[in-house]
């Protein structure tokens, strides 16, 4: 019964709340800009606008593009019940789910990356280059980071890892988790093409990396899009917003990681005002510093 109760809670916060996270970090920016800014459920306004159209395809393409969009948001959706939200045992976790985890996410890129290879365009290919070099930068961080928390909890899945034996983990080694955190922020900007590694606002091809890749795509398949989008911010929000608030109990818990993935939200938006884009030279360079990063954490918790 508990089991299903967290299903349904993980598939609510997952299928409903996640797009409000968009909403608020496109208000703190407004905010930093002096605007108003659009409401707080403007992104649910865009997914039922989206959804009530009908989508345009390229006669040059083939079932890959259409099926790119719900490959992703299926990925991101599993990867989202392998999580543990605020402490409670994953709807679908089991020993070893940290390697699922990392895969499902490689794999809505993979699908992504597909689709816009699929319409032949030299500048969809030209983000999904970018997507890719990227990623196999940060991929490594994401998994070396959670190998770290695994041999810090002494768990090989995600519910062990994020549950209760963070607090005595901290205890243990609060330097190694400190220095994962900072890599897990790192990749969590790249994972959801966040400032300064990628601008999700903007319209200029030659810069583009992850919007460049979903151009020709409309109506419900560009929904799933956005809202897969919206999943990757809370999967991955979760994850680090678990590691730096390891609250216990379930009400104390709950209210720490929502309040949690709030303030995380803002501190995006607040983010994404305050820098700028890194030009791409340098952006290899700031992979490179969250591995290294993770790297020390190894070397801490195996000295």
């Amino acid at each position: 019964m508990i089991l299903f109760l967290t299903l349904v809670y993980q598939c609510a916060l997952l299928l409903v709340v996640s797009p409000l996270l968009l909403g608020i970090i496109a208000r703190t920016k407004a905010r930093f800009a002096g605007r108003v800014g659009p409401p707080l459920l403007q992104p649910y306004w865009d997914l039922l606008r989206l959804l009530g159209k009908g989508a345009v395809y390229s006669r040059t393409t083939t079932w890959l593009f259409r099926a790119g969009p719900m490959v992703s948001l299926a990925a991101l959706f599993t990867a989202g019940l392998l999580v543990p939200f605020g402490g409670l045992q994953a709807p679908l976790g089991f020993s070893g789910d940290l390697l699922l985890f990392i895969g499902l996410l490689a794999l809505s890129r993979f699908a992504t990356v597909l689709a816009a290879l699929d319409t032949g365009s030299s500048f969809e290919g030209m983000g999904a280059s970018r997507e890719v070099t990227f990623a196999a930068l940060a991929e490594p961080t994401l998994a070396v980071s959670l190998l770290v928390l695994a041999k810090g909890a002494g768990h090989l899945s995600l519910s062990g890892i994020l549950g209760a034996s963070l607090v005595q983990a901290w205890a243990e080694a609060g330097p190694a988790l400190a220095l994962v955190a900072a890599g897990l922020g790192i990749c969590f900007l790249t994972e959801n093409c966040r400032m300064p590694v990628d601008d999700p606002t903007t319209h200029l091809e030659l810069t583009m990396i992850h919007e460049v890749m979903v151009l020709d795509h409309s109506g419900p398949d560009f929904a799933f899009i956005l809202h897969g989008a919206a999943m990757k911010l809370m999967v991955l929000g979760a994850v680090l917003v678990r590691l730096v608030l390891p609250v216990e109990g379930v009400p104390a818990g709950q209210a720490a990681f929502l309040t949690g993935l709030v303030v995380l939200a803002v501190a995006v938006g607040v983010l994404e005002s305050a820098l700028a884009r890194l030009r791409l030279l340098f952006i290899p360079q700031f992979l490179v510093a969250a591995a290294v990063l993770a790297a020390f954490g190894v070397v801490i918790v195996l000295r």
